[in-house]
């Protein structure tokens, strides 16, 4: 149970019960990150943005890698939620069962290329509270392996983003 009271669909503002709605249509149901994170409309909608910008839209980066790292990043924070949410969206973009569970196993465990292992490993460090030792040799390396700025900067957005949505899903107790 939430350490706080999670407000239901009709306590939510307008605004957000229009985000609201489709969900609740096809799912039957509110996420508790959802209802935590419509208590404050500014909060809600500042974190719709970066989910639509960093994960669901197009990027540099396939869906396959952005996904690795929220499930990655999510089991780095114990955030046993945002792990069963990933896991079921990673499935739902096309990322086999096979290559979740590598991916839960850690890096070393994931059938990929040397480069997207290095890339992977990148953002559980930049993930840390000692993320201020990250050199420019650690980002020249990437870069040395065909990454570009662009790459590198979403997907350190997406792990900030994750230890941002851990963070909430964490201290507030969701999921649990």
């Amino acid at each position: 149970m939430a350490h706080i009271k999670l407000p239901e669909f009709e306590d939510m503002s307008p605004a957000i019960q229009d985000k609201a709605r489709p969900i609740l249509e096809k799912t039957g149901k509110l996420g508790e990150i959802f209802k935590l994170l419509a208590i404050d409309e500014k909060v809600y909608f500042a974190t719709d943005v970066m989910i639509q910008k960093y994960l669901l839209d197009e990027t540099s980066l396939s869906y396959d890698i952005k996904e690795s790292i929220a499930l990655l990043i999510s089991v780095e924070n114990g955030c046993k939620m945002c792990v069963d949410v990933h896991k079921g969206i990673a499935k739902m973009l096309g990322l086999s069962d096979e290559r979740i569970e590598e991916v839960l196993q850690g890096v070393d465990a994931i059938h990929t290329s040397d480069e997207e292992k290095a890339l992977l490993n990148f953002c559980i460090k930049a993930s840390k509270k000692d993320n201020y030792k990250v050199l420019k040799e650690d980002i020249d390396a990437l870069k040395d392996m065909g990454y570009s700025d662009t790459q590198i900067i979403e997907a350190v957005a997406i792990t900030g983003y994750f230890n941002y949505i851990n963070t909430l899903s964490n201290v507030f107790a969701l999921g649990l």
